[in-house]
């Protein structure tokens, strides 16, 4: 049976996007969104991390600012780390292959119109 692994997500930058660069060059951007929820009980937000690679980051890490809205397209990747006390973590990310602009959050928690933009990775 085939496997399939695809991400979509509509939310709002938390924070501005941060860029690296890996030992071979690469460049490499990482920031969280914050995807609504809304139930009976209560409204929340999950927040996610997303990982961008070459162009994708070098563009996330120009355009993107904190409280933007965007749509995130891309894959699921679980790893694990350990830290310098020897501690073991598991992180659950989004490898991004696809990224729209759909406007950006005022302070009012309003959408100011924005014209729309798409990028996807090669």
């Amino acid at each position: 049976m085939p496997q399939y692994n695809r991400v979509t997500l509509v939310g709002n930058v938390v924070r501005d996007p941060e860029i690296r660069y890996v030992a071979n060059g690469a460049a490499m951007t990482k920031f969280t969104i914050a995807v609504n929820r809304k139930s009976k009980e209560a409204d929340s937000a999950d927040y996610v991390d997303v990982v961008a690679w070459d162009k994708l980051a070098e563009t996330s890490n120009m355009y993107l600012k904190k409280g933007a809205l965007v749509l995130i397209e891309g894959r699921l990747t679980v790893r694990s780390y350990e830290s310098k006390s020897g501690e073991k973590h598991k992180v659950a990310e989004v490898v991004m292959s696809l990224l729209q602009t759909l406007g950006r959050r005022t302070s009012e928690g309003a959408n100011h119109a924005e014209p729309e933009s798409e990028v996807t990775s090669a």
